[in-house]
């Protein structure tokens, strides 16, 4: 993510929103909001509290628009690796993978408007 794209974006059901910011050379995520079916979900995965958890961490610029690090899925308590890239000033794509690219997903996250 360039400077322009940090800020807090929102995952397709609108449940999380995360903080997205630098962390020294890295880029980090926090959740800051998550409506009550995510916190429940999570806290049945191990996490709680969900606010405040880091779901992006260590990630590092690969090339422009694309981040690569480690994403924390708070509903099952695991950290797989994953890319985060840019497609527009108000989208990006976040996957992950299991080890050696196995049953990878992907999510179009939405910028939150102040």
């Amino acid at each position: 993510m360039t400077p322009t794209s940090f800020g807090t974006w929102s995952n397709p059901q609108g449940s999380v929103h995360v903080r997205v910011e630098p962390c020294g050379s890295e880029m980090c995520g926090v959740v800051i909001w998550a409506n009550d079916k995510a916190k429940a979900d999570a806290r049945r995965g191990g996490t709680d509290p969900l606010i405040g958890s880091a779901l992006f961490r260590g990630f590092v610029q690969e090339r422009p628009g694309v981040w690569r690090g480690r994403v924390f899925v708070p509903d099952i308590g695991k950290t797989f690796s994953g890319t985060i890239s840019v497609i527009d000033d108000d989208h990006v794509r976040g996957a992950g993978c299991l080890v050696g690219r196995i049953g990878c997903r992907s999510q179009i996250w939405t910028r939150r408007k102040r």
